[in-house]
């Protein structure tokens, strides 16, 4: 298969290879999805194809207004709560889990009785789903269990061959994919972090839950409800290891580790002080940077094939620090290493 390499000028040619049945890599603020027509199921099932993606893994319904859920009648119905997040968060990154209908395809859903929904910001994605006239089931546009991409080059290195197109939209703002909320349970509980903090979604709602499977592994036979939630994921094919400590306790114990084959995913106060390769996800404390730098740093790891190990800090889980502790203690396949215990 040729994968095209659209711009931002032809939208009409990938609404066009999506109203087909087709699979086309999109920009949208948080990482690039790999976008098919959410309501044909076959379209849907190229995704997972493309992807080595297991089918009991759930996937988000694009959208491109608010009243496209009533449109195509996606949800049985909008709860108070949707309208408040939606109202506060929408356009954003943020997704919305209720109760489907049937026109939802098994594929989407992966046999639960929800859909997650989210109305992205990017105006490239919301200019693809108008045009194709259809919400888009878009997974990120990665193979799994990889780093997702946020360029469209990180697109064409995973899935040239694999789809029909990607546009180019530029680099992703936000850098990690959205925060997903479900209303389906009696108290809103967050099932995965993202740009939209719990600290956020609290100020809307009052009472909102985290789920435990945010900081802790899903539990071996645990149904997932949510993209993002399965054990080991966003992983560079390096082994990552995170380490729980003080910051002097972080640099001495990568130090007494140096290597030709080792590497620190470290901030910018560290560079001066290690002994290794170093990748910076910016000034420490600040997610925001770090959470936007985090995937294309785990890519990067991926194209120098000398490094073997990675020795990470442990985020914080306040703000939007526990999206990226979410991906890195998943990328580190839940591996930390207590610097107070050795």
């Amino acid at each position: 298969m040729n994968t095209l390499v659209l711009n931002n000028t032809q939208i009409d040619v990938a609404a066009e290879i999506l109203k087909n049945g087709g699979v086309v890599g999109i920009p949208t603020e948080t990482v690039y999805g790999l976008a098919a027509d959410a309501l044909n199921g076959e379209a849907v099932a190229k995704i997972f194809r493309a992807k080595g993606r297991p089918m009991d893994n759930p996937l988000i319904v694009h959208v491109a207004a608010f009243e496209d859920i009533e449109r195509f009648h996606l949800v049985r119905e909008i709860p108070e709560a949707a309208k408040q997040l939606a109202h506060a968060f929408w356009p954003g990154p943020l997704t919305i889990i209720m109760k489907r209908t049937d026109v939802i395809p098994h594929e989407v859903s992966a046999g639960l009785d929800t859909v997650a929904v989210r109305f992205p910001s990017h105006p490239t994605a919301q200019a693809v789903i108008r045009a194709a006239n259809t919400p888009l089931a878009a997974p990120s546009a990665n193979l799994s269990g990889s780093p997702s991409p946020t360029t469209a080059q990180h697109v064409l290195n995973d899935m040239k061959g694999k789809i029909d197109a990607v546009i180019d939209g530029s680099a992703s703002a936000v850098g990690v994919e959205s925060t997903v909320i479900t209303l389906a349970t009696d108290v809103p509980r967050v099932l995965r972090p993202g740009g939209i903090t719990v600290e956020q979604l609290r100020a809307v709602l009052g009472e909102v839950e985290v789920d435990d499977a945010v900081l802790h592994k899903l539990a071996d036979g645990a149904v997932a409800a949510s993209p993002g939630m399965k054990y080991k994921h966003y992983a560079p094919k390096a082994n990552v290891l995170l380490l729980k400590g003080s910051d002097d306790a972080y640099i001495r114990y990568v130090n007494a580790h140096a290597g030709e084959d080792v590497c620190a995913l470290c901030c910018d106060e560290d560079l001066l002080l290690l002994k290794v390769k170093t990748l910076s996800l910016g000034k420490r404390g600040d997610y925001l940077t770090h959470a936007h730098h985090l995937f294309d740093c785990l890519r990067r790891i991926d194209e120098n094939h000398t490094i073997h190990t990675v020795y990470s800090r442990l985020p914080s889980i306040e703000g939007v620090g526990l999206a990226v502790y979410n991906r890195l203690i998943r990328a580190a396949g839940f591996e930390v290493i207590d610097l107070e215990a050795i």
